[in-house]
Order: C-alpha cells, then structure tokens, then sequence
C-alpha cells in the first residue's frame, strides 16, 4: 500500500468499497471501506491502542480527529458520547466520503464529516484524538499540529498514538519544546509498538 492517501485529494486507485467488521466502542459492527485510504481491510494496531482509552473522550463539547480515513476513531468518538460533535477531518475526498458514509450506516448524527479548511476558524474543541499521518515528513506534521493543538480550549486535552519507530519519543519532546507554555504532553501509555501522548492545555 503506498502512502498516497496522506497526499492525495483524489487518489488515483479506482473506488472499490467493500465491507469489513469493525470494533468500536466496545461493539461489532459493519463498515464500508475502500483502497486508496489508510488502513483499509482492518482497524489498525495503532487506532486500536488508541481506542483502549476512550474511556478518556469528554461526553460533550466538539472533538476532532485530525485525518479519519474510513472513519474509525470519529465514529467510535460518536458512539461512546452522542451529546458531543465530532469534526473528522481529511485531505483525502475518498476518505471524507467513507466517513460520511458509515456514519449514515450506523444512524450518527453528530458527527461533522470535512476538510480541515471548512472548520470554522473560530471553534475550539473540548478534545482531539488522532492518530496522525506521520508518513508526511516532519515539516508537515509538525504543522499540522501547531495548527490544531493549540485550538484545545482551556483544561481540554488531546490524545494522540504514535509509533515507536517511527518517531514518538522525538515528537513527544518536540512537542514539549513547540507548544505554548501552558500546554503539557505527557506519555499515558505503550502498548504494541505504539506510545500514546496526552497534550493538555492546562489554560
């Protein structure tokens, strides 16, 4: 699989939806995904470890998740707390259209399916939850983040699953040295390969 869906506006493979089984929330259920988007034939190790903390997802306010793919941390998001609004947000239309579609699938209608430039400017989240395109290099990412992070409103925190190898210990101090002073990240959890990094805007 290449890594064209964390470029890509339109990917260039040819949509070919199928159906796969999907845990979220603590429950089974189906979805639509298709090639040309991260992690299309299962929910991968890293969202999974991710989700093992959902316990953690405020039950109202908005909450983002920065590159949804197929959908799976969005609509675990909106499962576990229907009072909140979700904002899944990609680069990658095919992706934006499998969100869409499997929040229809299972009847949520809290869940605000875009891309990053039609949130409103002016809206700050009560959580965010990602796990983000590392594969886009660090300068990309790095402003990806220093984007987003800094829009959590006071005391809101924002959980994000990283890769061992891929680069989480350095990403963690970076984002210690780059975020404001009142914000913290601390590492809450390794599992599988993956850190999961806490970044809590202490206001």
């Amino acid at each position: 699989m290449s890594d064209e869906h964390y470029f890509s506006q339109t990917p260039n493979t040819q949509f070919r939806p199928k159906e796969i089984s999907a845990e979220l929330d603590g429950r089974e259920f189906t979805v639509t995904t298709a090639g040309g988007v991260f992690s299309p034939d299962h929910v991968d190790t890293g969202t999974k470890v991710l989700l093992d903390h959902l316990d953690q997802v405020p039950p109202s306010g908005n909450l983002l998740d920065i590159g949804c793919g197929w959908g799976a941390i969005a609509l675990a998001m909106a499962l576990h707390s229907p009072h909140a609004t979700i904002w899944a947000i990609d680069v990658n239309d095919r992706s934006l259209e499998l969100t869409t579609m499997n929040a229809a699938r299972l009847g949520l209608t809290n869940l605000r399916v875009c891309r990053p430039e039609e949130v409103p400017a002016d809206l700050e989240f009560s959580g965010i939850w990602s796990n983000p395109p590392i594969r886009v290099g660090k300068e990309v990412l790095h402003e990806i983040l220093l984007t987003w992070l800094p829009r959590l409103e006071a005391e809101a925190e924002a959980y994000l699953v990283v890769q061992k190898n891929l680069g989480a210990d350095s990403l963690h101090r970076w984002l210690e040295a780059e975020l404001p002073a009142e914000f913290s990240t601390i590492r809450v959890d390794t599992a599988k390969s993956f850190r999961v990094l806490r970044v809590k805007n202490r206001g």
